[in-house]
């Protein structure tokens, strides 16, 4: 079973709307190799960027453009492509495959409103317009770009549909395939009445859950507000802190990498910040100063290569800042870039451009990964990312930006969708052991981690419902849970100090618990955690490194007077403690 976080982010387009009567996509090309990427037709204009090999993009124009120079490198001539949602480019017709657009679907109704107009242009169907126009009511800064999957909508949930491709948590019986056995405690295999409602966009056209279509790569049309949001991500840590006294904007500096990258710089500092933490016990790892076999000045903002079978032999700092020296990290730029570029590399760089298309695959680049290759098991992940990705936008006052969604048509979506026994086709691997790290099993299963420790659990949480949320990514049998003496348990529920160990293909890794508010590691927040952190703050009781991070309720580092009280009103159920 697989997840992947990402995204938080996607780079490549596949169609560029065409505002024409019934048409939305464009023909495009994908690129056969490495190729440079010219302002002009010739090898003589300007180069603008390199383009990967298998990276897509729209044409401007489907004629060849003449090469500018006679007898040139590039005699059979140029593509004039769309990059960077409205720039002009152009690339030798020599390293590149032009693909035909499919054609959209004529709407079954006439447009009425301006708004209604300009999506039957965009080449949405009738059905998605009431649900688009109120959001552009709204939100009239945002772009919506209909991505045309020539597939027939049945066929497509038919095929997304197949035994144990899809898990759910839920008491609806008509969401559940009885027939398929491939669920895992509480998570269920998704039925075709499921997949068909989960992957239905006109089920999502509301502000929380539209970020699931986000076009998330790099965006110059934002590169003035990009630092002040970065900014507004770091600037509360203790790396962005060190860095500032060295005179090194990280802001700048994830901005330009995220650049360079073609990636999502917000997405950079997010995952910065999730990985370091905000306060320095990671310091070795990011500020330049550690001494590492002789030589400083390395530096590793992605927490990349601390795993537990290395950092329990060798220790956090040799294993990050030795993954740091092998890939030449050795600046606060190739270390944030370096980090982009992977994340980029992996599975971005093949299509799946949205959290959406993460999950159905229903626009790759390569053909024969049609409906495969799906980044995550759980059904609902696109949608329930999709809140969180609105929030964090609401609450940097973000909304009213010109973010750019491009959401999937197909064809005869008003066709009824009836469960089938198993579905036509898909993966036969999901049900192994995953080959993700371990901080991304743990990212994608809905909880925090860094530094082995696991955050972003909720007081209460059964230790069953644990395993089965981690399952769902990791695979079967590839979690066991003990409590904080080193007892199994597999029942009740789990509190700060309890012992998870996950395992994936190559590797088992530990991490302690933490439930902020529960001391005791009772899974609760109660009378006996407040007793302990009163006498923790008056110096009669000393608190493991667990219970300290459970105490700092408030998050700000410290146990103090502003814990105790969040924590007593948490139990007077008047204030709830973010985890």
């Amino acid at each position: 079973m697989k997840k992947y976080l990402l995204l938080t982010f996607c780079l490549f387009s596949t169609f560029l709307v065409v505002q024409a009567p019934v048409l939305a996509a464009s023909d495009y090309i994908i690129l056969n190799d490495s190729v440079n990427i010219r302002k002009g037709p010739g090898t003589s204009s300007e180069k603008i960027r390199v383009g990967k090999n298998g990276e897509q993009f729209d044409l401007k124009r489907s004629e060849i453009v003449a090469d500018t120079v006679k007898n040139g490198s590039c005699d059979e001539g140029w593509y004039e492509i769309i990059y960077d949602s409205n720039q002009t480019g152009y690339v030798c017709s020599l390293y590149a495959t032009l693909k035909k657009a499919p054609t959209a679907q004529a709407p079954t109704t006439n447009p009425n409103s301006n708004c209604e107009k300009e999506m039957a242009a965009a080449g949405f169907p009738s059905s998605y317009w009431s649900g688009l126009c109120s959001l552009k009511s709204a939100h009239p800064t945002w772009k919506f770009t209909a991505i045309q999957t020539g597939l027939d909508w049945a066929t497509a949930v038919d095929k997304e549909s197949s035994c144990g491709k899809s898990l759910i948590q839920t008491s609806n019986s008509n969401y559940i395939d009885t027939s398929c056995n491939k669920g895992y405690g509480s998570w269920k295999t998704a039925s075709q009445t499921a997949v068909a409602y989960y992957m239905d966009p006109r089920n999502f056209f509301s502000e929380q859950y539209i970020f699931q279509f986000e076009y998330l790569r790099y965006d110059k049309t934002y590169v003035n507000i990009y630092p002040s949001t970065i900014k507004s991500i770091l600037q509360s840590t203790a790396f962005y802190k060190h860095h500032e006294t060295k005179k090194n904007d990280l802001a700048v500096i994830t901005n330009n990498a995220g650049s360079a990258a073609n990636v999502n710089p917000v997405f950079l500092a997010s995952r910065m910040r999730q990985e370091l933490g905000t306060g320095e016990s990671l310091k070795n790892l990011y500020s330049g100063d550690y001494v590492f076999e002789g030589k400083s000045g390395y530096y590793n903002f992605y927490n990349i290569g601390v795993t537990d079978a290395c950092a329990t032999t060798k220790g956090t700092t040799y294993c990050g800042l030795s993954y740091s020296k092998n890939n030449g990290w050795n600046s606060p730029y190739n270390s944030i870039k370096g980090g982009a570029d992977m994340l980029a590399n992996s599975y971005i760089a093949v299509g799946q451009y949205t959290t959406y298309f993460q999950k159905f695959n229903v626009v790759p680049t390569n053909t024969t990964k049609l409906y495969l290759h799906q980044y995550m098991t759980n059904i609902a992940a696109p949608s329930s990312e999709s809140r969180t990705a609105y929030t964090s936008y609401k609450n940097l006052d973000l909304l009213n930006q010109g973010f750019v969604f491009h959401i999937p048509v197909y064809y005869n979506m008003d066709n009824s969708i009836t469960n089938s026994s198993s579905g036509a086709t898909g993966s036969t691997t999901d049900d192994k052991v995953t080959t993700l790290p371990i901080s991304t099993v743990l990212n994608s299963a809905g909880y925090k981690y860094g530094s082995g420790i696991i955050t972003g659990v909720a007081p209460g949480t059964e230790v069953k419902d644990i395993k089965d949320s981690i399952e769902a990514v990791s695979g079967a049998n590839t979690v066991t849970i003990t409590d904080a003496k080193g007892n199994a348990k597999t029942s009740g529920a789990v509190g700060t100090g309890f012992i998870i160990k996950i395992k994936n293909t190559t590797d088992t890794t530990s991490a302690k618990i933490v439930i902020k508010g529960d001391t005791s590691g009772d899974g609760k927040i109660n009378a006996l955690d407040l007793l302990q952190v009163q006498k923790s703050i008056l110096g009669s009781y000393d608190l493991t490194e667990e219970q300290e991070k459970a105490g700092d309720a408030s998050g700000d580092g410290k146990i103090n007077a502003l814990d105790l009280l969040q924590m007593q009103k948490s139990i007077l159920g008047s204030y709830e403690i973010k985890q």
